[in-house]
């Protein structure tokens, strides 16, 4: 009688083997339902969110290319052909008081930049927008009002960026248009990264393919290769857009304050006795000439002079500058610099004008790093931090956004469900996910559902239009 053996281990490596084989699919499976949860995600963000960030594209692009335009278009109010030496800022405040009336609320004063350029004198008055007022345009040297236009913000921008500003910002709507804008910033990153993710899975899984032939140029290509080119630049303007945000951008607000990385700014609060700044290697050039002016009256323009020199003798030497008189008793007048290129010149310091000193400044040198990052980020993201460069570098970014976009509505058009037929839902490829990952992708959504709280709410959207369609796609098939 012959009796087979066979060796236990064999028993045992044919159980390995299969639990490994086991764990392989399931590991497989895990994998191809979060590519699906991505992929879903990703054609929620460009059909539903597309059209939000396609306008904040178009919008953007125009944007920073109309500098030139606006110098152009505006070139009357901007520049001047006289010649000679330019009268003391008070007479050109007068003449542009002279020219609105008493009632005009003065507000500062840009003196002119260089020879030829005119000074804008900007008064605020009822009816003008939030960062807006009212710039009346003096030539220094003649005194002639060359022009009347609302400016607006920091970089003073004229009538016709303005209204491009508006529509990249709020669609001309107000508060509640900025919303668009917003929602558009918050998902513009994730739709990014994400595209990436399918990328790279979709090129791995055609790495391990046994038969690869040449790829044909199409649009689901040539939307990915965009994608690709532009991914940091779209992260880019995600990061800056949210910071100047309504509802994110407080979030962000919040946490620079924790965290210490908030822009310095000057105190405008005048005490009784306290000691002056020193004006360091400029205090030479104080003793020489400032102290030697006359003591004007807190309302006699003149004292626009006698501040400008001030601030002059302490460092404040960018060629742009803005100066604002105290809108209170007790309170100090207020340089800065508003050169937003390279190098960014945007010190501040203000100025107690009845003891001709400067009693508090904020230098751009000493801000926090992260501080700078966002200066430096904003302005870039506006096309002025590096000039005509910067400009045609968004201006490129912001056309290769629009192709991507109009790229993936061209996909959906021609691969769109016959009638009649659904795709798979959202939330059946999260109950595919193993629990973990499931977990993690909860706690992620709830963290920036709370960073982002646009973002968050149009995820709850995207949601409950997911489970109806899952809903009525289960009952047609009951």
């Amino acid at each position: 009688m012959t009796t087979s053996f066979q060796p236990a281990g064999d028993g045992t490596a044919n159980a390995n083997a299969n639990a490994a084989s086991a764990t392989a699919r399931t590991g497989d499976a895990h994998r191809s339902a979060l590519h699906a949860v991505l992929l879903r995600l990703h054609f929620y963000i460009g059909l539903f969110v597309g059209p939000f960030i396609l306008v904040a594209a178009l919008t953007g692009t125009l944007y920073v290319l109309t500098p030139q335009i606006e110098s152009h278009l505006y070139a009357a109010q901007l520049y001047n052909q006289s010649r000679g030496e330019a009268r003391p800022l008070a007479e050109q405040v007068k003449a542009a008081q002279a020219f609105l009336g008493p009632q005009a609320r003065l507000f500062a004063v840009r003196p002119a930049k260089a020879q030829g350029w005119n000074t804008r004198v900007m008064f605020t008055q009822p009816g003008l927008g939030d960062s807006e007022s009212r710039a009346i345009f003096v030539d220094p040297v003649s005194l002639q009002v060359k022009g009347d236009l609302i400016v607006y913000g920091t970089s003073g921008v004229l009538p016709l960026r303005t209204t491009l500003d508006y529509l990249h910002r709020n669609l001309m709507l107000g508060d509640v248009g900025r919303n668009y804008s917003e929602l558009a910033a918050s998902w513009l990153w994730l739709g990014a990264l994400g595209g990436v993710w399918l990328w790279w899975h979709a090129r791995r899984r055609r790495a391990g393919s046994a038969a690869r032939s040449p790829r044909p140029m199409n649009a689901r290509r040539l939307h990915a290769l965009v994608g690709l080119w532009i991914v940091l630049g779209l992260v880019f303007f995600s990061a800056t857009g949210l910071t100047w945000s309504r509802w994110a951008g407080e979030r962000v607000s919040q946490m620079r304050t924790q965290l210490g990385w908030i822009t310095p700014s000057v105190s405008t609060q005048l005490q009784a006795g306290a000691p002056a700044m020193s004006m360091g290697e400029h205090a030479d050039h104080m003793g020489a000439h400032g102290m030697q002016m006359p003591m004007p009256q807190a309302s006699d323009p003149a004292r626009f002079d006698m501040v400008q020199q001030i601030a002059r003798a302490g460092g404040i030497d960018a060629a742009e500058i803005e100066i604002r008189p105290p809108r209170a008793a007790q309170q100090a007048w207020v340089v800065r610099e508003v050169d937003r290129s390279w190098p960014t010149q945007v010190d501040t310091v203000a100025i107690d004008a009845d003891r001709m000193a400067i009693t508090s400044r904020a230098d751009f040198a000493d801000f926090p790093l992260i501080a700078k990052l966002i200066r430096w980020g904003v302005d870039a993201h506006m096309g002025v931090l590096f000039g005509v460069a910067n400009q045609i570098l968004m201006a490129l970014f912001g056309v290769a956004l629009t192709g991507l976009i109009v790229l993936g509505y061209v996909m959906w058009w021609r691969r769109r469900p016959a009638a009649g037929a659904s795709l798979a839902p959202l939330s059946q490829a999260v109950m595919h996910l193993a629990p973990l990952q499931r977990l993690t992708l909860a706690v992620l959504a709830l963290l920036l559902g709370w960073s982002l709280p646009l973002m968050g709410a149009s995820l709850l959207l995207f949601l409950l239009v997911d489970v109806i369609r899952y809903s009525r796609a289960r009952r047609a098939t009951a």
